[in-house]
């Protein structure tokens, strides 16, 4: 990614926090920190405000499940400059956090792709690790290989996170699978989140590890949250039906008790704008993680792309999987930014407050961080500035703007 140093340290419009609009608001930025973010006319003594603006600043958006983007795929990287071409593409529209996924493979290469992520977040290009398997439901594969699909395997989960050198996140886990509660304690010991997701089974099941999920977190010094989540809501998950509720209605449920965060990818194709509403209206935001799911399309034209060991065809902005017939199968993926998903829920009615907490402030919270989400004194300097129709113009990390 190439950065310069920020300039101005005083920007001015309309201010984004967790909990209000201010119309005419000041953000001020020290080196890599905020120092001040309030109204205009409470600027600090000492401070020059710049001249008023019809510019909208946001905090820098956080990402927890993304697989790829600008023509590169986390799960098919073998160098460091492919997984940074992927997170430069995001981080150039917004995307100032980023958790770069992987899907399911062979053991043998989630263990190497994990160690070269790994790599990449200790040189602070990715904020950590998700794994969308190998602990899935194949009747629930989505654009996954259900060849690749294992039974819990705790030692396998041990040996990730050894790779991953304590940058592993999360990992989504169907309840159903053998083993599977096996895997959520080798999770929680590891200081990750099990996330439930890919998943056929009944809403019984799915209570039953949401609840142990969350008895173990409360019980661990190493949780970086004290909620688990579920991995991309609706998507890869057996439908509701009033008779056989299954995961969908256990996970509105458990969120609901403020024992898990949702995610969803809102961009207009893996959910239609009334469910992301409903579930706005029925958790709020500080349940909700907007998430891209994105793949190496996001960015990109139409065309031909690969994730995992699975091809990928995309059309009309839409990634599907290129089935054995060379037909469009499940969609694979999504080919969006955080801050196009961001729009989309905005302009189909959730407000601005609950959708930027949804973009930035909650899915800090699951990664455990504190210096990162929000625009408050005291974090991380990640300042996205848009224009009326929430169009990027700028983009701060730390201070220093993305070129």
């Amino acid at each position: 990614m190439t950065e310069h140093t920020a300039s101005p340290s005083l920007l001015r419009g309309r201010v984004v926090t967790p909990s209000t609009v201010i119309a005419d608001g000041v953000v001020v930025i020290e080196g890599e920190r905020l120092a001040w973010v309030g109204p205009a006319e409470r600027l600090p003594a000492g401070l020059t405000a710049p001249a008023a603006s019809d510019l909208t600043l946001l905090p820098g958006l956080v990402d927890l499940h993304c697989h790829g983007g600008g023509g590169t795929s986390f799960p098919d990287a073998v160098t460091a400059a492919e997984v940074a071409q992927a997170a430069d593409e995001h981080l150039r529209h917004g995307t100032t956090t980023l958790v770069a996924s992987l899907v399911t493979a062979p053991a043998d290469v989630l263990l190497a792709r994990t160690a070269l992520l790994a790599d990449a977040a200790d040189a602070g290009v990715v904020a950590g690790i998700h794994l969308e398997g190998p602990f899935l439901s194949a009747d629930r594969c989505g654009a996954q290989n259900p060849a690749d699909m294992l039974a819990g395997d705790p030692a396998l989960v041990r040996s990730i996170a050894h790779a991953a050198r304590g940058h592993l996140v999360t990992m989504t886990v169907a309840p159903e699978v053998d083993g599977a509660h096996d895997v959520l304690e080798a999770l929680v010991e590891a200081g990750a989140l099990p996330s439930i997701g890919h998943t056929d089974a009944s809403a019984e099941q799915v209570d039953a590890a949401a609840d142990r999920t969350f008895d173990l977190l409360a019980a661990s010094d190493a949780a970086r949250s004290e909620r688990p989540t579920a991995t991309h809501l609706f998507n890869g998950m057996r439908p509701v039906h009033h008779r056989d509720p299954g995961p969908v209605t256990a996970c509105l449920a458990a969120a609901a008790r403020g024992e898990l965060v949702v995610e969803l990818v809102a961009d207009g194709t893996h959910l239609a704008a009334g469910t992301v509403r409903a579930v706005f209206d029925l958790l709020g935001a500080d349940s909700i993680a907007l998430v891209t799911d994105a793949m190496a399309a996001a960015g990109m034209p139409d065309g031909d792309y690969q994730l995992g060991p699975m091809a990928v065809r995309v059309a009309d902005g839409v990634a599907r999987i290129v089935t054995e017939d060379g037909q469009a199968g499940a969609i694979a993926g999504g080919t969006a930014h955080l801050l196009d998903v961001l729009r989309f829920v905005v302009t189909h009615g959730v407000p601005l407050v609950e959708a930027v907490r949804a973009a930035a402030t909650t899915p800090a919270t699951v990664l455990g961080r504190r210096d990162v989400g929000a625009l408050a004194a005291g974090r991380r300097a990640d300042v996205l500035v848009v224009d009326d129709a929430l169009r990027p113009l700028r983009v701060l990390r730390a201070g220093r703007q993305v070129g």
